[in-house]
């Protein structure tokens, strides 16, 4: 996945005019990674964006008006090419979802596959993920978070640009409901010890796992070919589901 937090290139920025600005420090939740479009992918993107996209904006979008009714919302946090997106969308017609991507070729991969499955609940995002939870999206409007297999960032010195980290997950509980879920997944053991840590100290928030740590794939996560995969050479997956308590 490709929503991961990045440390900011140390530039000193210039304007128009050449000027030397002050160098602003801002964390992304992503590092952009883009590959070639295929032909394919460029069509969907040209056809399908104006009926699935959504805009980054500075105030809150109207969930209730984007959807045309009033339904339980679910965002996922860099979906990839969106295969799984597509499937958790065609199997609960009676939710709506919303997808952030910064890496163009998966945000035309899934609209490709959304159109071909007749969708009309699945919105896309092309942009970062922190900056369209702070401004486009209302507080207390989200039912589900997920976030399934973020970069890990394995090695240690990197560990400081995993996503999950407590500010964002108290960015995170803005949005959510009460009783809302934030649903993670990853295949590497550090990162859901890392997860757990923080998720474990992280205030309104409570452990959905009845011994305190990891629970069960849910039937709503799809199955991957990457996880059977991994699942085939003995590789582990991590589910953690944490609720909005306060």
């Amino acid at each position: 996945m490709s929503n991961t937090p990045v440390q900011p290139e140390p530039q000193q920025p210039s304007t128009e005019q050449g000027e030397s600005v002050p160098y602003m420090r801002k964390i992304r939740s992503f590092v952009l990674r883009e590959g070639r479009l295929t032909k394919g992918q460029q069509n969907a993107l040209d056809n399908h964006w104006p009926a699935f996209g959504l805009s980054y904006q500075h105030s809150p979008l109207d969930l209730q008006q984007v959807f045309g009714r009033s339904a339980p919302v679910v965002l996922e946090i860099g979906f990839g090419m969106g295969k799984s997106l597509v499937e958790m969308a065609s199997n609960a017609p009676d939710k709506d979802f919303i997808g952030i991507e910064v890496h163009k070729p998966g945000v035309g991969a899934c609209l490709g596959d959304a159109a071909a499955a007749g969708l009309s609940n699945l919105r896309l995002f092309e942009h970062d993920a922190v900056e369209v939870l702070n401004d486009s999206i209302a507080d207390e409007s989200l039912d589900t978070v997920q976030l399934f297999f973020p970069d890990p960032w394995h090695k240690k010195r990197h560990h400081k640009r995993r996503i999950v980290q407590p500010e964002f997950v108290q960015l995170l509980r803005k949005k959510l409901k009460i009783g809302g879920v934030f649903h993670m997944a990853t295949d590497w053991q550090n990162y859901a010890e890392h997860m757990l840590e923080v998720m474990q100290a992280a205030p309104g928030f409570e452990n959905v796992s009845a011994s305190g740590d990891y629970v069960e794939r849910p039937e709503q996560r799809p199955l991957t070919k990457f996880e059977q995969r991994g699942q085939r050479l003995g590789h582990g997956v991590w589910d953690l589901m944490f609720t909005r308590t306060s």
